[in-house]
């Protein structure tokens, strides 16, 4: 007797996924985009576009535009490479070490998400002033943090320090010890385990943690505001320019430094995804 078995060709099974086809997955995407995204960017591309090239050019490149974007980017970039040097730090603690109150520091790692931002400038402002617990140390030595650069490099550090964290830390919770101890086996120092085997691990993890905390800083709003101080040509941020326009009813003008703002953003944002993506098809 022979039995015949009959098989269905693997082209023709169908994977079963939870979300619908890709029609309406796609269409549902593109209109929450358009909504969220899209729409708010043409219509301030579009008020922008009210301005002729040379009231463009005034209120956007202005001497007081120019101080406000080199503040913002300058300082987000310095918070940025801080919180990439200390969020490694702290995730290899958090991955690799076990001790008292490891839990109660990882939960304090995502208190900037939680906390509203004028809360931490407000307590910044105040450690760091004159008077304030840390400024009255400070101070005496010459060391001003209140209402100068270093103070918003403070706070925005204090800001992005969780997307480094949390982009590395699973990151290192899935490295194999065994490569670790392979590298330590064939005679390779710490520092050669450090950067031949573990760094380039966690490289993708830890672009993209720069990348976030990057791009947050670049439009953080509530704390700076408080411990920068606002000076013109000092401490003054884009951020805090755009408002300044709105309260003059200067919209035009407002959208202006707005659009500069953007399309810087998108540039450093597309040069570090394609330092990302590179690195990934570089491994």
């Amino acid at each position: 007797m022979s039995s015949a078995i009959s098989s269905s060709p693997t082209g023709s099974l169908k994977k079963r996924r939870v979300l619908p086809g890709l029609g309406l997955s796609l269409g549902y995407s593109i209109t929450v985009l358009t909504l969220l995204l899209f729409i708010p960017l043409a219509a301030c591309f579009a008020k922008a576009a009210t301005l002729t090239p040379s009231q463009f050019w005034a209120a956007a490149w202005s001497e007081r535009a120019q101080s406000a974007y080199f503040v913002t980017f300058f300082c987000s970039l310095i918070a940025a490479i801080i919180d990439s040097i200390i969020g490694v730090i702290l995730a290899w603690v958090l991955v690799r070490y076990q001790f008292f109150g490891k839990r109660f520091i990882d939960s304090l790692i995502d208190l900037p998400f939680a906390l509203p931002t004028a809360v931490a400038g407000l307590v910044y402002a105040n450690m760091y002033a004159e008077h304030g617990w840390f400024g009255k140390w400070l101070v005496p030595w010459g060391i001003h943090v209140a209402f100068t650069k270093l103070g918003i490099i403070l706070v925005l550090v204090f800001v992005g320090l969780p997307f480094v964290v949390r982009t590395v830390q699973p990151l290192l919770e899935t490295l194999d010890d065994d490569l670790e101890d392979a590298a330590e086996l064939l005679g390779a120092t710490r520092w050669q385990t450090l950067s031949m085997v573990i760094f380039p691990a966690i490289q993708p993890a830890l672009l993209t943690g720069f990348a976030l905390t990057f791009a947050r800083a670049i439009g953080e709003f509530g704390s700076v505001i408080f411990i920068s101080g606002n000076l013109q040509y000092k401490t003054e941020i884009a951020p805090y320019l755009i408002v300044s326009r709105l309260e003059e009813y200067a919209y035009a003008e407002a959208t202006a430094v707005a659009v500069v703002l953007i399309v810087i953003s998108l540039i450093l944002l597309v040069i570090i995804n394609g330092l990302e993506r590179w690195n990934r098809r570089y491994d």
